[in-house]
């Protein structure tokens, strides 16, 4: 019985330690990108652009403050840098709303909105932490035209950011509350992603108004098709 006694507590022994290398450590590996308009990330996300492993981690392109690549530096993700990949243009007018939908709430030192190398716009995060999702009016001044938006989220306790590519149209109706050229004003609220929408609410998006055919919550207008939740109401009015 003693010999039992003692052949246990050895092999509890040797054990132990196997059991807490094997226990999962925590991860911060989930943090935040831009879903609307929609970026290049979600639009792999939600299988529309074959983009390869980025398709998975959308949240995860993290890299150093500074750079100005969508990929954030990695080339696991490189295929976010190529401008000639079929990525969905959503049409803006003089202005958009942003939304970015953060999975691990960094305190925030800002959020920086660049085409090019010019910055057109910057909100101060206050050092503070941002709501899970997180919307910004961003003003593109003179731009027209096709343009890619580089929105970056600079963490305020890290020497880090986090990068997003968003393609647009601006001057092509929207509706981020400017004015576009042949889509006229939406004058309906913004689609939100964080909303809960009951058949027969109306919403405007890219450019169009869309009325909900029953209960839903977060699937986007015109990513639905014909028989979907969404019924397209036609471009806003001139």
């Amino acid at each position: 019985m003693n010999t039992k006694r003692r052949v246990a507590c050895v092999i509890g022994a040797l054990a132990a330690p196997v059991l807490a290398v094997s226990l999962p450590a925590s991860s911060a590996s989930a943090h935040g990108w831009v879903t609307l308009p929609t970026s290049r990330q979600e639009q792999c996300a939600e299988g529309l652009v074959d983009c390869g492993q980025i398709k998975y981690e959308p949240q995860s392109v993290e890299g150093p403050k500074g750079l100005h690549s969508c990929s954030g530096g990695h080339a696991e993700y490189a295929e976010l840098d190529d401008d000639s990949k079929a990525w969905k243009v959503t049409p803006v007018g003089s202005s958009a709303t942003f939304t970015w939908h953060n999975t691990a709430r960094h305190s925030t030192a800002n959020w920086q909105y660049f085409i090019g190398n010019q910055k057109i716009a910057e909100f101060d995060g206050h050092n503070a932490q941002p709501g899970a999702d997180v919307s910004q009016q961003v003003d593109f001044g003179g731009f027209t035209g096709r343009q890619k938006v580089l929105a970056v989220w600079n963490i305020a306790d890290t020497a880090n950011a986090f990068y997003s590519c968003v393609d647009v149209n601006i001057g092509g109706g929207g509706d981020g509350g400017g004015t576009g050229g042949g889509g006229g004003v939406c004058t309906v609220p913004a689609w939100d992603a964080a909303r809960v929408y009951n058949g027969g609410d109306t919403v405007s998006y890219g450019g169009h108004n869309w009325r909900a055919k029953w209960w839903v919550s977060g699937d986007k207008p015109g990513t639905t098709g014909e028989w979907g939740v969404w019924e397209d109401l036609g471009v806003c009015p001139a």
